[in-house]
């Protein structure tokens, strides 16, 4: 029988790490990380980057995606596993999914545990991602996420404990997948800022953001989308400068919906033209605006995205 082939692409992260005086440092290569039970399957091992998942640029980002897209070109791959450490994973792994359209699995994984600890959960995180990525029957799932015995979609995934081996959760189990362009694109990202709305806020982190050239502005809001009336009013500046402005929470669960008025809430922010991320949490509306902008979207196609990401 031909083995189902496998391409593992490394970046670093707890998985790669060992225990040292200055901390858990990502020191161990594609071939350490290869499970040692592969089956019938040949897995080959692409060193990329060793970095902390929490030092990478979006440069990095985009360059995992190349990475996976350079191995799907290879028409005897059968499925692309990426090591990623936890911390961003869920940026990384959403990116990815916007650009892909390949049926054939691309399976995100990392650890909560250096592989020198009791607990390392890596080897096993590993030799999961690799099954799934090489399953005939897992084709067609879109980017996923596989750690602590859970796999999850890469869309509405995020980051749940800092501790625990089930490390992620999901805003939504079944969110729709619109992608931004099949290509990736060449460009130099636009750098979108990701802000956080709270009680005594200063509006004026909105008109710095805009004077330092913000392409785009993420606001994490409290509850279903709601701030103080201050920052509407900076948002109405904002994208009367041509600078979109999407609005996400900081409440884990739950459709963010413009309900409430009072001159700071989501009906408010809307009728000032920000446009209502419902599903998808900032941390990943922040990726898919990079990437809506780099690929030279307009505000009607960004709106038509975050309205098209829900389920129906």
């Amino acid at each position: 029988m031909t083995p189902r082939r496998v391409v593992m692409i490394t970046t670093g992260g707890t998985a790669a790490s060992r225990t040292t005086d200055d901390g858990a440092v990502p020191v161990l290569t594609g071939a350490d990380l290869i499970p040692a039970e592969l089956g019938e399957i040949a897995v080959r091992a692409v060193d990329l980057m060793t970095l902390d998942s929490s030092a990478m640029l979006v440069r990095h980002q985009v360059a995992v995606a190349v990475a996976i897209s350079d191995a799907l070109d290879e028409e005897d791959v059968d499925g692309v596993v990426v090591t990623h450490g936890t911390d961003t994973l869920e940026e990384t792994a959403f990116l990815v999914d916007v650009f892909k359209d390949d049926p054939r699995p691309v399976v995100f994984t990392g650890a909560q545990y250096p592989a020198d600890h009791p607990l390392s959960d890596g080897p096993a995180n590993i030799a999961a991602a690799v099954a799934l990525a090489a399953d005939p029957a897992n084709r067609g799932n879109g980017v996923q996420v596989a750690l602590g015995g859970r796999v999850l979609p890469a869309r509405g995934v995020f980051k749940v404990s800092t501790t625990a081996a089930e490390a992620f959760d999901t805003v939504h189990d079944d969110l729709p997948r619109p992608r931004v362009s099949t290509e990736i694109p060449t460009a130099v990202p636009a750098r979108v800022d990701l802000l956080a709305l709270y009680p005594g806020v200063s509006p004026g982190l909105i008109a710095a953001a805009v004077a330092q050239r913000a392409a785009g502005i993420v606001l994490s809001a409290t509850g279903s989308g709601n701030t103080h009336p201050d920052i509407t009013a900076e948002v109405a500046l904002a994208t009367r400068r041509n600078v979109p402005v999407v609005v996400s929470t900081r409440v884990p669960y739950g459709e963010v919906e413009a309900t409430y008025g009072g001159g700071g809430g989501g009906v408010d922010l809307a009728r000032a033209g920000a446009i209502i991320s419902p599903w998808l949490r900032a941390p990943q509306v922040r990726m898919a605006l990079i990437a809506l902008l780099t690929s030279g979207a307009s505000k009607s196609e960004i709106a038509e995205f975050f309205a098209a990401s829900g389920p129906s």
